[in-house]
């Protein structure tokens, strides 16, 4: 896998600087850690997704009566 932060994202912003910390004087404590944490966060905006998706789909089906 590729160490580059993604080349999608905006320079400078807070997940960018995230993708690009130096990983490599971290414990394995220290990233499984980071991995649980990012894990948490993947979950909570796959969740936010999901009420979005909801929120719109029941938007639609009222202003479609």
């Amino acid at each position: 896998m590729d160490d580059e932060p993604a080349s999608h994202l905006p320079r400078g912003g807070p997940l960018a600087a995230v993708l690009a910390e130096d990983l490599g004087p971290l414990s394995v404590d220290e990233l499984e850690a980071r991995i649980t944490a990012l894990e948490g966060e993947i979950a909570r905006v796959r969740a936010q997704i999901t009420r979005r998706i909801n929120h719109r789909a029941s938007a639609d089906a009222l202003f479609r009566k």
